[in-house]
């Protein structure tokens, strides 16, 4: 079994290589990946019934983790998470009532590498994924990182021109919670305005834009309108996905 994991290991080493001189095209590439990881799937399972299982195979669980994007920026949220390796209590707030049946680790929508989340508190030791649950089609999955603090949102950066989240003032009592205040997070015009963007030159370039366009009939004048309110609606709202 362990000689049958390093042959697959090198068949999609010389693979990629081969992809990247052009030799092997993006269909081919992409069956290799899939039988690979077939294969890799098929060996984590059979070693997980093992008492003597190879070292090598130790890490498997942690290379076949699920990857869950979430609506964040690492750098704006969690700093501390990737500056420092600080491990924060992170779990899923909804669902509860289901046995969390996938691992995964958690990556945030920046275009940075570091942006990832693949250390976790568990009852023993350091764990490098977490059990979550199946995502259901058009349904959100909502997660909760807990333990963060102001100190967290002080530190924060606007990597990739994330800006500042919403937050929510809530104060607890004996008789239950009362939601004190809602505070909007940060628009793109903005964090835009931050970096010397001025968003209504922005509108302004782009409504000489549309209307030399319309004039030229290379849009109409419906696509004109449509587009200059996608552009506005993407403007004033939030730096994240909403």
């Amino acid at each position: 079994m362990l000689e049958a994991w390093h042959d697959a290991q090198q068949i999609r080493e010389e693979a990629l290589d081969l992809f990247s001189h052009g030799i092997v095209d993006l269909k081919t590439r992409a069956q290799i990946e899939r039988l690979y990881w077939s294969i890799t799937r098929e060996i984590h399972q059979i070693a997980s019934g093992l008492k003597h299982a190879p070292d090598e195979f130790r890490g498997l669980s942690k290379l076949l983790a699920d990857k869950y994007f979430c609506n964040f920026s690492l750098f704006q949220s969690l700093p501390d998470s990737w500056a420092i390796d600080q491990i924060f209590p992170i779990m899923p707030i909804h669902r509860l009532d289901e046995r969390p049946d996938r691992v995964a680790t958690l990556q945030d929508i920046t275009c940075d590498s570091d942006g990832k989340i693949a250390n976790f508190i568990s009852t023993k030791n350091v764990s490098h994924y977490l059990p979550v649950h199946s995502l259901k089609s058009k349904d959100p999955y909502y997660m909760g990182v807990f333990l963060v603090g102001a100190y967290q949102e002080i530190l924060g950066d606007m990597h990739n021109l994330f800006g500042d989240t919403n937050a929510v003032h809530v104060s607890v009592s004996d008789k239950g919670y009362n939601i004190e205040q809602i505070i909007d997070g940060e628009t793109v015009a903005e964090v835009l305005d931050y970096v010397q963007y001025s968003p209504k030159k922005l509108v302004r370039t782009l409504e000489t834009w549309v209307t030399k366009s319309v004039k030229e009939g290379r849009i109409t004048v419906e696509e004109g309108k449509e587009f200059l309110s996608n552009y506005r609606s993407g403007l004033y709202g939030y730096t994240y996905l909403e």
